[in-house]
């Protein structure tokens, strides 16, 4: 494969995170350069190892993930989404509980945001393509994405004041039901 083709495949791929990074920054309140790292490291790491994993399982468990991974983003981002609708509902900025910053949030987030790049892996392995080098951008991308979405969130966030959480519910919410979506049209 050669790098063009692995960039566009990347840009694709980090695009749902860079999404949820902006959600992200929205709602952390005194954002640090390394809460903005710590996403992106999330992010472009999930990102780097799924395709690695859908490699290495292959024609194995191919149609059993074509067949749910968009369910599975779909619900993980789900939840997320609507904790964070129902905690700012609750109280606001001012007592958030679906921190992104949080180890099980932010484990199920990159989880959720990559479940596409899977199947991406397992591609590769029914094409015989050689994984590192689109692997290492894939992860590099998306940490780059994931990093300027959390700055962004948090330079424009603000404008929004409380009703930023109950936003970043809703975009996690869309983004799930955009990969439903695209999935039911493409059939794949």
């Amino acid at each position: 494969m050669d790098f063009v083709t692995a960039l566009f495949i990347a840009v694709g791929l980090a695009m749902d995170a860079f999404a949820v990074s902006v959600a992200s920054g929205f709602i952390i309140s005194r954002l640090r350069i390394r809460h903005a790292l710590r996403i992106a490291f999330f992010f472009g790491g999930f990102q780097a190892l799924m395709p690695v994993a859908g490699w290495l399982a292959g024609l194995q468990v191919r149609a059993y993930i074509a067949g749910i991974d968009h369910w599975v983003a779909l619900a993980l981002l789900t939840i997320i989404g609507v904790r964070m609708i129902r905690e700012s509902r609750r109280c606001g900025l001012e007592c958030r509980k679906a921190d992104p910053l949080k180890w099980p949030v932010l484990l199920m987030l990159s989880v959720a945001t990559s479940i596409d790049a899977l199947a991406v892996g397992i591609t590769f392995a029914l094409l015989e393509t050689d994984i590192w080098m689109p692997v290492l951008i894939i992860g590099g991308v998306t940490f780059l994405f994931s990093f300027i979405g959390v700055i962004l969130g948090d330079r424009f966030g603000h404008v929004f004041e409380k009703k930023i959480e109950m936003i970043g519910g809703f975009i996690l919410i869309a983004i799930g039901i955009k990969i439903v979506i695209e999935h039911l049209i493409t059939g794949q």
